[in-house]
């Protein structure tokens, strides 16, 4: 695993950052659109943004005197590369044992 990819994994620990990407899975939002439909306030988004964006997994452009929130493509497919790795071994794994058993 990666440094940068460790620091992702680390910021979707929080469950607010968590449910900022699920948000942003949807499309593109700016803060004041984030916080209306998250419980917490303007700076505690913005500060989650913040970390989001450090770690790659979001990314953002101006739209007039505002800023719009979006995943970062690249970002988040590192870190599918990483479960679908998981997965991959560990059904291999399960495969394997299946069919020692069997003999």
């Amino acid at each position: 695993m990666t440094y940068e990819a460790d620091e992702a994994w680390s910021a979707l620990a929080d469950r607010t950052r968590r449910a900022i990407v699920l948000e942003l899975a949807e499309g593109e939002r700016t803060v004041g659109e984030l916080t209306d439909a998250l419980p917490v306030s303007q700076p505690a988004v913005s500060q989650h943004l913040k970390v989001l964006k450090h770690v790659g997994m979001v990314s953002d452009r101006a739209e007039g005197t505002r800023r719009r929130y979006r995943l970062n493509e690249h970002g988040v497919a590192a870190l599918r590369d990483q479960l679908d790795t998981f997965w991959r071994r560990t059904l291999e794994s399960f495969e394997e044992n299946m069919f020692e058993e069997e003999r």
